[in-house]
């Protein structure tokens, strides 16, 4: 049975709206001002959540605007219920980032209606995302369901192959677009001013790539070049934007989905910043591995030329063949050519610093 929390200090409307609701099979929680609302709503997690706007104490603006600062409540689906139709009133909202309005007085079919469309909307973006073009097409044509975001996104998307050590984009250069890897390896590096290059980041498919400086509308950082023949994803930046700022629901799960592997690969550059090369070097091939580990049955293969495995570490590519040399002999690891074999991962991870 679905929640729904209902903010109104009107008792006579409060209690008919909630009786409607009750009648459709709907729970219904019920609080008479924004602070008391505010209290259930992080207390409950309903699954909607219906408000007037002029209300003592804390109005519904206010209550939006607090529940939008809790990850927990912030993708709820918010209504107004209010009996203003100014346009200025319906925009203040829509800023604030409200889902629909109802405007008093109203039938109690026009109320399910809107219930009904909200929380089927909101189902069908916290649906798993299949971390593929399709699963991605699916989503932007979701999120084209969306009134406001229809005529907004484009049909410019499109799929690229680039070949091994292509470039998706360089250090310094202004990003116009957002790049989804369906197939392949992407590498993300740095250069200092010697041309050393220092890895940043190894992508697989379903990663995403580069949204860091499309958010903050900067030049790229990094450069991006494919370690074999890949398969990507273009998005076009106005679609990156449409997604992320037109519509609340569209953005929660579009910042999810962007935001996957982002704390991993903090906490990967925190290890490599401040470790031993030995445990730097065991760190990287543990990454390497589980990034494009293809059969988890068989032993671990990791297929990387010294040179990129040095730009991950941070070290020449003469320490990291030392280094690699001496796991061999302590039968950590075996080689053969650019193919390295983990024979003990336990132990790696266990790497003395």
């Amino acid at each position: 049975m679905k929640k729904i929390l209902l903010i109104e200090d009107n008792q006579e409307i409060r209690e008919n709206t909630a009786e409607i609701l009750s009648l459709a099979n709907y729970q219904v929680l019920e609080a008479p001002n924004g602070k008391l609302g505010v209290d259930l709503a992080k207390k409950e997690h309903p699954d909607l959540i219906i408000c007037d706007i002029m209300m003592p104490q804390l109005d519904g603006y206010g209550v939006l605007h607090m529940l939008s600062k809790f990850p927990e409540t912030a993708s709820i689906p918010f209504v107004f219920l209010t009996a203003k139709s100014e346009k200025e009133d319906f925009r203040k909202g829509m800023n604030l980032g409200a889902d629909d309005y109802l405007t008093k007085p109203f039938d109690d079919v026009e109320l399910l209606d809107v219930v009904e469309m909200r929380l089927k909307k909101n189902e069908i973006l916290k649906a798993e995302f299949q971390r593929n073009v399709q699963g991605l097409d699916n989503f932007i044509q979701e999120a084209k369901g969306y009134e406001e975001l229809n005529k907004l996104i484009s049909e410019n998307r499109r799929v690229t192959v680039f070949r091994k050590k292509q470039h998706l984009f360089s250090e310094g250069n202004y990003p116009s677009n957002l790049y989804f890897l369906n197939k392949g390896k992407i590498k993300t590096y740095k250069s200092n001013e010697e041309g050393r290059e220092y890895i940043t980041c190894l992508y697989k498919d379903g990663d995403f790539i580069g949204y860091l400086d499309l958010l903050e509308e900067k030049a790229y950082r990094e450069s991006a070049m494919a370690l074999e023949d890949s398969e990507v994803y273009i998005i076009p930046r106005e679609d990156f934007y449409t997604l992320l700022y037109q519509n609340r629901d569209v953005a929660g799960k579009f910042i999810k989905i962007l935001s996957d592997n982002l704390a991993d690969r903090e906490e990967r550059l925190l290890k490599l910043a401040y470790n031993s090369v030995r445990k730097r070097v065991a760190e990287a091939l543990l990454f390497v591995e589980r990034q494009y580990k293809e059969d988890p049955n068989y032993k671990s293969e990791v297929s990387i030329t010294r040179e990129d495995l040095a730009s991950i570490v941070g070290a020449s590519k003469e320490t990291v063949i030392r280094t690699l040399a001496d796991f061999k002999d302590e039968h950590l690891i075996d080689t053969r050519g650019s193919k390295i074999t983990i024979l003990n991962a336990q132990k790696l991870e266990r790497m003395r610093n």
